[in-house]
Order: structure tokens, then C-alpha cells, then sequence
């Protein structure tokens, strides 16, 4: 895994760390035919649909597994949307699923004590299953993405109802809190990779990630304008005396997205369902770079990664590797 370094930084001891430039280069179940396995861990919506059935608003429960290959759809009535209809609906569907769930994951605001209530009674009975509110919810936002097409071909579709995918994520914080002692790095830096390393084929896989973690890529790809191998995905690089332990911090976090904020010139991590931390404080210098990183994630619908490396063996692999994408 080959990473082109754009900048790095060195943290003061006990400060957050400023970057310092360096000259460096009910629907029936959709279950897949491939060899890769269904996960225990589900991705879940529950909402309204831009469509009106009997002059109401078509409501589903929508839920897939984090790799896309098992999905599910179950039309709720209109009338009787509440937290004890959603988990008698959610427990017909790990009856009826292949895999028990492990994790059940979910991310729009306008139903969080909705569904929250009614995934911590469906846990209440499984005990080795997790709620997990989070932005990082990839799957599952691609078959959103998916489903709007279909929508658009039903009857009673109504383009005034579509609301963008984003309007069901909540903001980040608007101050970013202190970033945790298990978080922090001594080094950072922005990096970059041919977007194709990401993509099936490419060096980089579930395989070798680490304590990271993958999306797939290659719808989003699929969508942009432009040869694959002119693609270049942006990221950040935390380099660290102690890659293991950073590394198993963050994967003990809800990743959802790295940002530089060039006019409050900081360097952010959204993490979990609404909780930002601040990573580092950018100069004037860093400013440019720090743009040039969120043109990248724009060029690209938001993809980007964070990676954790050995600051003290410059061929080290990554400890590990998250691809995201930010929303919002």
C-alpha cells in the first residue's frame, strides 16, 4: 500500500497537534450468489417514502447486511407508526433472516427515540445483540441511493416528498470536543492513493485492513465522470509510536468522516452518531492543503480514508485502514 504523503504533522507534548508542511511526496429477501458471506452485523431505516399510497405517505423498514449481499423490505401501515409496530416488524425479520444479527445499526434523526426504543426491546430478548446509533451505516446508504431510482417509477410518486439523504443525518457538533488520550497520534498527515486501490482488484481489501474497515466503493466510482485511473481518494494518515492501541481505539469508535474546516482552521473527526473531536489545529500554511483535501472527498461524493501507521517504521503497512464518506 503505497501512500503519497501531502503533509505531516508533529503534536506538541500535552497540545493538540498542528500540522507542519514537510517536503515529502416486504420485499422478499435479496440474498447474493457470491462467495462473500451475509454479516451478523445489519444496517437499518425506517421512514417515509416520497410515495403516497391511499393518500398517505408510504412508510418501510428497510434493513441489509453491512456487506449488501442480504437486504429486506417490509411496508409498515401509515397509521400505526410507533415504536411497537417497528419491533414486531424487526422481529419478523431476524426470524425469517439467514443470519442472526450481531449489531443492528441506524442513522436518521427524525426517528432515533422511535427506534431506539424499539431495537433496545428486540435486544432486550438476545442478549448478544447490539444497538448501535451511527453515521457509519455505508450499505445501507447505498441502497437508499438505489431505492430513490425505484421510487421515482412507482405509483403516487411524488417528487415534492424526496428529501436528500443527508436531511436524515444529524449536524456535527458545532464546537468539536477534546480528543481522547486513546486517540491521539503524534503525527499527521494528509494523504493520498489511486482511487483504484480501493476498488475490486485494487491492493487494498478486507483482508488487510486491520482493525479498519472497508465500503463499498465501486458504485460511487461508477457514477463519476472520469477514467478510474485518474481518481485519486484523499486521506488522512495518523502516524504514532503505538499503532496497535491507536488502532483499536478508533475501531472501538463509530467512524463516520475526517474533515479540515479551513475557515475555523481545524482538522476534525466525526465519530459515532453526532460527536465530533478536534484533531488538530491548522496554520494559515496548512490551509491550502487542507482544501485541497476536501476537493478531493468532493471530487469524489465524499470518499475518503483514515489510516494508522507506525511513525517509527516507514515501510510499515497500516495498522489499519477506514474507507468513509462523508454526508454532512
Amino acid at each position: 500500500m503505497i501512500l503519497v504523503v501531502v503533509s505531516t504533522a508533529l503534536a506538541p507534548p500535552g497540545r493538540v497537534p498542528r500540522l507542519a508542511a514537510v517536503q515529502e511526496s416486504g420485499a422478499p429477501a435479496a440474498v447474493s450468489t457470491t462467495a462473500t458471506p451475509i454479516s451478523s452485523e445489519w444496517e437499518l431505516d425506517c421512514f417515509s417514502r416520497p410515495v403516497m399510497v391511499d393518500g398517505k405517505k408510504l412508510w418501510e423498514l428497510m434493513v441489509i447486511d453491512s456487506t449488501g449481499q442480504w437486504r429486506e423490505v417490509v411496508q409498515l401501515p401509515a397509521t400505526k407508526i410507533n415504536s411497537v409496530t417497528v419491533q414486531e416488524a424487526v422481529d419478523a425479520v431476524i426470524r425469517s433472516a439467514p443470519v442472526k444479527p450481531t449489531a443492528i445499526r441506524f442513522f436518521r434523526r427524525q426517528m432515533v427515540n422511535m427506534l431506539t426504543i424499539a431495537l433496545n426491546k428486540v435486544a432486550a430478548s438476545r442478549p448478544n445483540l447490539r444497538v448501535i446509533p451511527s453515521r457509519s451505516t455505508h450499505a445501507l446508504y447505498a441502497w437508499l441511493d438505489q431505492r430513490e431510482a425505484e421510487y421515482s417509477l412507482m405509483d403516487g410518486f411524488s417528487p415534492a416528498l424526496v428529501q436528500p439523504l443527508d436531511a436524515g443525518l444529524i449536524p456535527s457538533a458545532g464546537t468539536a470536543g477534546r480528543l481522547p488520550e486513546a486517540l491521539r497520534g503524534e503525527k499527521y498527515a494528509f494523504v493520498t492513493l489511486p482511487l483504484s486501490e480501493v476498488l475490486p482488484g485494487g491492493s487494498i481489501s478486507s483482508e488487510n485492513v486491520g482493525a479498519g474497515k472497508l465500503l463499498d466503493a465501486a458504485p460511487i466510482a461508477a457514477k463519476i465522470d472520469a477514467p478510474i485511473e485518474d481518481l485519486v481518494l484523499h486521506g488522512l494518515l495518523l502516524l504514532t509510536r503505538r499503532p496497535d492501541p491507536l488502532a483499536m481505539a478508533m475501531a472501538s469508535l463509530e467512524l463516520a468522516a475526517a474533515r479540515a474546516d479551513t475557515s475555523s482552521r481545524q482538522l476534525v473527526l466525526d465519530v459515532n452518531l453526532d460527536e465530533t473531536y478536534l484533531l488538530a489545529r491548522l496554520t494559515d500554511d496548512q490551509r491550502a492543503e487542507a482544501a485541497l483535501f476536501e476537493r478531493g472527498k468532493a471530487d469524489l461524493s465524499g470518499l475518503h480514508f483514515l489510516a494508522v501507521q507506525d511513525s517509527a517504521d516507514d515501510d510499515a503497512d497500516p495498522a489499519a485502514f477506514w474507507l468513509l464518506r462523508e454526508f454532512a
